[in-house]
């Protein structure tokens, strides 16, 4: 009787663990989610941990298990819907391998967000400048492995240098938009990016057609995995 019992529990447990992890990866994702949106409504100082976990529906104990604070949390979505939001606009139809179309593609989708997201990118271009600084995390490194083929795909001869410089202008890019009192028009930017990595204004989505680069609508739930998976 007790062994038989010990068969069912050992068969039960390998499936008890991965519905397990799937139940902490889609509590985790909707962590995420639910960071993106409350500092985008609210900023980052009136958003509380709290906060965050009431809007994911997730016990307030979970965040400090996933994230060691509210400033790495909020990087990590970011970062999230950055390389999210990039990776969507550099595989959009029609598909290409061109590396300046893809170049432009990349820009646009930087700047988008500036222009989209403003609330999110102001707190989180600020949070980068706060003692803790740059954060790095699964989700910018993502990002970072999705610029640094941009690069390379755009004729690079020097990624390990190209790469950083393409990060700073974007970075610089998205200040000068948002900076409170003195914004640059997007445009304006933009005109000056392609300018220097000799790309056509056409290329990419310009400013001035209909999905002009960015997360292309309010709702961003395609950009963090809540639902179950399809083999969970």
């Amino acid at each position: 009787m007790a062994g038989s019992q010990s068969t069912q529990e050992s068969s039960m447990s390998p499936r008890s663990a991965l519905v397990n992890e799937e139940l902490r990866r889609r509590s985790k994702e909707r962590l995420l989610h639910a960071a993106v949106e409350l500092v985008g409504e609210h900023g980052y100082e009136a958003t509380t941990l709290g906060d965050i976990a009431d809007r994911a529906g997730s016990a307030r104990g979970l965040v400090s298990y996933y994230f060691p604070g509210k400033r790495q949390l909020v990087q990590s979505a970011v970062h999230r819907l950055m390389h999210r939001t990039l990776e969507e606009a550099l595989e959009r139809e029609p598909r290409t391998e061109d590396g300046r179309e893809r170049m432009a593609r990349a820009i646009d989708a930087i700047l988008g967000l500036a222009r989209d997201r403003p609330v999110l990118m102001r707190q989180h271009m600020a949070g980068l400048l706060q003692a803790e600084g740059f954060v790095p995390c699964p989700e910018q490194r993502r990002l970072a492995e999705l610029l640094g083929d941009t690069v390379a795909r755009h004729g690079s001869r020097d990624v390990e240098a190209d790469y950083p410089m393409l990060r700073s202008l974007l970075m610089g890019a998205v200040y000068a938009a948002l900076m409170p009192g003195a914004p640059m028009p997007v445009p304006v930017l933009r005109a000056e990016l392609f300018k220097r990595y000799r790309l056509d204004w056409e290329m990419g989505v310009p400013p001035d057609t209909e999905a002009s680069g960015g997360t292309g609508g309010a709702d961003l739930a395609r950009f963090f995995s809540t639902e179950p998976e399809a083999d969970a």
